[in-house]
């Protein structure tokens, strides 16, 4: 059902995305596309700690350092598969690179600096581990045979099946190196989806044979903000877009039918975060909603260099409204699935950011590699899983310095995570979710020590490098691996649901075909098709999307590498 304006609940990716597909195949004008959303960063975030202590989340919770860089997270790019990302990229200008498009602009960075991973796993005792060696036995072999297998038209047989079900007689899997890897790659957890796992082994399977030195992984030259959103928000705002922020979208008017399953929005409920008073928008019969119904950063907190970041149990403002809408049409989802289930889809991450350059030079070389979108991941020295085997303690990724456009030179900034922030540290004994910035600047330092091949130990220069330390912010994300969460096919709704006249969902909790979570891609993909649908382009024009796991090469290539 074509329209010729547009609401969009929410700022991400995804609705900018299908603004500029609005905008540029519908041919509208920038004035009929209006935004309402609590900030314009969406999941690619990035910006100093002074900016990101301002936004909605962290008002309740005053940082007392702003000093520094603050990234709540970062995805790896592949343009062999994002495919709809960077033609997105490369309809806008760059926000940085005068006459490059923002496509143009990430492949000449990435050209002149290509990753090549040499301590893509490290473990005490040994350093640097031979990643390319996958270490699977002949059951591993079976269970992702398997999956990589079956087709598309059996997927829903792995409704709520999570990997550690599917793996159940198989522990063996869960101590390879590929687990290792893949975990720490995608951010998979033991109780994530094998549905979501079989997509990444069908769109990701030649990542096989590369995994262990990350070739395949493009990256942006700074912070996904500035590379990717910055330049969508500058287009759409010179096009006349309007992007009201700082409101917070609570309920939705339905329009009320004889059968009660025809979804029309009506009206729209929003908090203005700056005043605390409610608004009320009308929605007419010629405008389209486009709703981005949950957000891996909604309820993310900071703390700073003394402080852990604080637990904030808000189901979340994008997810709220999502739930709204289940409770009035039966065919929208489950949103409980995702948000109600911290213990599967929790995360910590920091920021540190340092005056000069020592720690950056120590891990260069106990790394053997310079500064460049290195994923380092250490391994726990004892076993720490529920299956009594080892895992990765926290991963690090060290940027190419800048990694924002006003970093000064003498300053360096890394980025690191830990996947279960439960678990304690190995060297602060105390859970990774209560430590604070400066902890996890020690936590990271002992597992470096553990590591180092000398001569000399980064340890004997703890000191100096804590000193060096202009702040450390430790991330809290309550529903950072969400997306992956154990589902079945029904618990996400499509991306136009059956009987919705004027209502579409974007971003990663929707239902593609194919289309794994956790991406550009995917989240780009979801606004094109609900720009193309109320725009009534034909969705034959869509970007198409290649097939790998369909490609006999790539499945020997992958097959050898199982077996090495």
């Amino acid at each position: 059902m074509t329209k010729n304006k547009a609401i969009m609940i929410g700022a991400g990716l995804a609705n900018m995305a299908a603004a500029v597909y609005l905008i540029q195949e519908g041919h509208w004008q920038g004035d009929q596309i209006t935004f309402y959303a609590l900030d314009d960063h969406g999941a690619n975030d990035g910006s100093t700690a002074s900016v990101a202590a301002d936004e909605y989340w962290n008002k309740n919770h005053p940082m007392a350092n702003t000093k520094g860089f603050v990234a709540r997270g970062g995805r790896m790019l592949n343009y062999r598969t994002y495919v709809d990302l960077m033609d997105l990229l490369s309809r806008i200008p760059s926000a940085t690179e005068p006459n490059m498009t923002a496509a143009e602009d990430t492949r000449d960075f990435d050209g002149k600096h290509r990753t090549f991973d040499k301590a893509r796993l490290m473990e005490g005792g040994k350093g640097i581990i031979d990643g390319g060696k996958l270490g699977f036995n002949n059951k591993d072999r079976w269970y992702l045979t398997k999956l990589i297998l079956m087709p598309d038209s059996k997927e829903d047989e792995l409704d709520n099946i999570s990997i550690a079900d599917y793996f159940k007689d198989d522990p063996h899997f869960f101590s390879t190196n590929f687990w290792y890897m893949w975990e720490t790659t995608f951010a998979f957890r033991i109780q994530s989806s094998t549905q979501e796992l079989r997509r990444y082994m069908h769109q990701m399977i030649y990542e096989f044979t590369q995994i262990e030195h990350l070739v395949g992984v493009n990256r942006t030259r700074y912070n996904q903000y500035e590379s990717i959103m910055l330049p969508v928000i500058n287009y759409l705002k010179k096009q006349g877009v309007q992007i009201i922020l700082n409101r917070r979208v609570v309920d939705f008017d339905f329009k009320d039918t004889q059968m009660q399953d025809e979804i029309t929005v009506t009206g729209l409920t929003m908090e203005n975060t700056e005043t605390g008073n409610n608004e009320h928008v009308d929605v007419d019969d010629d405008t389209a909603v486009i709703f981005t119904n949950g957000s891996i950063t909604d309820s993310a907190s900071l703390g700073d260099f003394d402080t852990p970041a604080p637990e904030n149990m808000d189901y979340g403002a994008a997810a709220s409204l999502w739930k709204k809408a289940t409770e009035r049409f039966y065919n929208l989802g489950n949103p409980d699935k995702f948000f109600n289930d911290r213990n599967a889809s929790e995360w910590s991450s920091f920021t540190l950011t340092t005056k000069d350059h020592v720690l950056l030079n120590k891990i260069t070389r106990i790394t053997t590699q310079v500064p460049g979108n290195a994923l380092n991941s250490f391994i726990s020295t004892n076993p720490i899983t529920s299956m009594g085997t080892k895992d990765v303690n926290m991963s690090i990724v060290v940027h190419h310095q800048p990694h924002f456009t006003d970093q000064k030179s003498n300053e360096s900034v890394i980025w690191g995570y830990f996947l279960y922030p439960r678990r304690k540290g190995e060297f602060v004994d105390k859970p990774y979710i209560e430590m604070t910035g400066k902890e996890m600047a020690e936590e990271l330092i002992g597992q470096l020590s553990k590591v180092d091949p000398g001569p000399g130990n980064i340890m004997d220069k703890k000191q100096e490098i804590m000193d060096s330390i202009i702040n450390c912010i430790p991330v809290y994300m309550p529903y950072a691996s969400a997306l992956f969460n154990n589902r079945a096919k029904t618990d996400r709704p499509k991306v136009i649901p059956e009987h919705a006249t004027n209502l579409a969902f974007t971003g990663e909790f929707v239902e593609q075909p194919y289309q794994m979570v956790f991406t550009e891609q995917s989240a780009v993909r979801s606004g094109e098709i609900a720009a193309y649908h109320f725009a009534g382009i034909p969705m034959a024009k869509l970007v198409k999307n290649p097939r790998y796991d369909k490609d006999p090469k790539t499945l020997a290539k992958a097959t050898k590498k199982m077996f090495e």
